[in-house]
């Protein structure tokens, strides 16, 4: 179970070249429903693995819907270090046990108008989504645009307590929240459309008219890539940070080809063919020199200067706090 809105075509297809085994794909648009369907399929044994990002790792074994991937079939050797190991990498291991298999990594950041809303990298700002000149003009996840306020704030000191902080402790979320909500609420007019996956947030500034969004590499990369007048760039304050993977479900049928498709996705072949379907970043060494050229453009001008220093990996979400964020996220939908 993936990601709508990609080709993988030529992914699966070299992965059949040398193993034979088929890929089936069932598509989803976003982590929630993801999980959602996760949910129904772990007990029916219905899908073998899925593709969420690692800080829902989290919300998945709290709900009991994973098995660990067998330590004696995976090298984590064939991995960017950074992706394994750290705090990032933490997530991935429970217990001892891995969980979590990197397949791409991205971000999360400014995608504009190159002409109708420029952007400078050192003064470009997660507040400028907030900004009274872009009323009407602007995109965000719901989700992210309250992390993206939490953030703004918390940089210029008005939240209560540390925004990183409520992605631990609900009561400080809640403290946190309640700021992060009002704010938002009151710049909500900068709002022409809500996304929720890959097809909603292109469809924002191909036919709905927005100049400004939060946004994923992908949407920026793809406008930009069809000739469009866009461009991506990461916020001073650090561009949103995922690693996405694969986790293997419970009563899953096909453990050892779950296995070969994670294995070969941590080869330089199979990771940059991955990294080219999602117009992302390859989790597995020795990757570079087989990406396509206009993608490695791309993020060379997305991260200047000391940008890829700055990022800011998403925290760990439970359960709890997913349903809070969710609440709040509604909250502002309605608002």
């Amino acid at each position: 179970m993936g990601w709508a809105g990609y080709d993988y075509k030529a992914l699966f297809a070299a992965f059949a070249d040398k193993t034979g085994i088929k890929v089936n794909l069932v598509e989803q648009p976003d982590n929630e429903a993801m999980l959602a369907q996760a949910k129904l399929a772990a007990q029916a044994g219905s899908i073998d693995f899925c593709e969420p990002v690692v800080q829902l790792l989290k919300a998945y074994l709290d709900n009991g819907l994973v098995q660990p991937w067998n330590k004696g079939r995976i090298n984590v050797d064939r991995y960017e270090p950074a992706l394994v190991g750290g705090a990032t990498g933490s997530l991935a291991v429970v217990g001892g046990r891995r969980y979590f298999l990197p397949s791409v990594w991205g971000t999360e950041a400014l995608v504009y108008h190159t002409e109708r809303a420029p952007l400078v990298y050192g003064t470009a700002s997660l507040g400028d989504l907030f900004d009274p000149k872009y009323v009407g003009l602007v995109t965000v996840r719901p989700h992210s645009a309250l992390a993206a306020m939490g953030r703004y704030l918390d940089s210029q000191g008005k939240l209560p307590r540390p925004f990183v902080e409520s992605y631990t402790n609900m009561d400080v979320m809640r403290q946190d929240w309640d700021v992060i909500l009002a704010e938002a609420v009151r710049h909500k007019a900068n709002i022409a459309q809500f996304w929720k996956g890959e097809n909603e947030a292109q469809a924002a500034f191909r036919s709905n008219g927005c100049v400004l969004g939060l946004c994923w590499d992908s949407t920026g990369f793809n406008l930009k890539n069809d000739g469009l007048p866009f461009a991506y760039l990461a916020p001073k304050e650090g561009a949103f940070a995922w690693l996405q993977g694969y986790v293997l479900l419970k009563n899953a049928k096909n453990v050892e080809q779950a296995h070969a498709f994670a294995n070969f996705v941590a080869t330089p072949e199979g990771s940059a063919l991955a990294a080219s379907a999602f117009r992302a970043n390859p989790a597995a060494k020795g990757v570079v020199d087989l990406l396509d050229p206009k993608v490695a453009a791309f993020y060379r001008a997305a991260y200047p200067g000391d940008a890829l220093g700055q990022l800011w990996w998403w925290p760990s979400n439970s359960s709890e706090f997913l349903a809070h964020r969710n609440e709040y996220a509604d909250r502002y939908q309605a608002a």
